[in-house]
């Protein structure tokens, strides 16, 4: 792993891009994620849950995000939104609002039902065998 200094910084953070279906939320994501995940905030608030379900185009164009993140949020394309700044913990108001467990969207994130999902993760997750790299393809 690379030495942690001011001068490498930014290639030490491009390593990180190289873990296969891994998207850590460093600084860089974070700005660009900031009116996506406060928009997903948002949720908190009954109120705003109420407005969010009665018109999703017409809550969320009140919301200065980009179109890429605007068409991911209604298209509820998870891996997309992490991809364009989304926190994880912040969109699972979104999807909480859709009356679905972590569990059950986390699960459409990996392509599995919810059930061998979570047999995958009491069987203690992901096998460390197999894609490790993405430049280098092992």
């Amino acid at each position: 792993m690379s030495e942690l200094t001011h001068t490498n910084i930014h290639a030490y953070l491009a390593e990180l891009e190289d873990i296969p279906g891994t998207r850590v939320y460093t600084t860089k994501r974070a700005r660009q994620g900031y009116w996506l995940n406060q928009f997903a905030m948002s949720l908190m608030k009954a109120e705003n849950r109420k407005a969010w379900k009665a018109d999703e185009a017409a809550y969320i164009a009140d919301w200065p995000m980009t179109d890429a993140q605007r068409d991911a949020v209604l298209a509820r394309d998870y891996n997309l939104l992490l991809d364009l700044g989304g926190n994880i913990y912040y969109l699972a108001k979104v999807f909480s609002t859709d009356g679905l467990s972590f569990l059950q969207a986390v699960s459409t994130m990996t392509g599995m039902s919810t059930e061998d999902y979570q047999t995958m993760m009491i069987n203690g997750g992901r096998s460390p065998i197999g894609l490790r790299s993405i430049k280098e393809g092992t």
